[in-house]
């Protein structure tokens, strides 16, 4: 067995692709819309989905927003330049809400930034990891 995707209700589709193609960089690798149940799901992702895990973002079309409940937690991306990439982030429209720095009670330095619907998308520098 192995991970296939994560799951996101989104309320603007469009607008979510952007960001998540844009902002963050991955490729948007399959979409289909399902008129008979009004929904779209798109999937994005940095590899093909035979694989990589990737993220599903699901569209009801009669939808457009959601609350995100208090049991969600993080999408969690490594990444090998914190800085840079939070700047980049910032240079594409991205909020970051969580400047890079080490976590509480730990050495790994981390950072959030913010997807248009609220998702946090956690970025971990990878040669910090502790």
């Amino acid at each position: 067995m192995r991970l296939l995707h994560t799951m996101l209700r989104v309320g603007d589709l469009e607008r979510s692709l952007t960001f998540y193609t844009e902002v963050l960089g991955m490729r948007l690798l399959r979409r289909k819309d399902y008129p008979s149940g009004r929904f779209t799901l798109a999937f994005v992702g940095y590899g093909e989905e035979s694989d990589t895990t990737v993220l599903e973002l699901t569209h009801n079309w009669d939808t457009g927003a959601y609350d995100l409940g208090s049991g969600y937690g993080h999408i969690a991306l490594g990444v090998d330049d914190i800085q840079a990439v939070c700047e980049a982030i910032r240079v594409k429209g991205g909020k970051v809400v969580r400047e890079p720095g080490p976590m509480k009670h730990g050495n790994t330095v981390i950072a959030f930034v913010e997807d248009p619907d609220g998702y946090k998308v956690e970025l971990i520098q990878l040669s910090s990891r502790g």
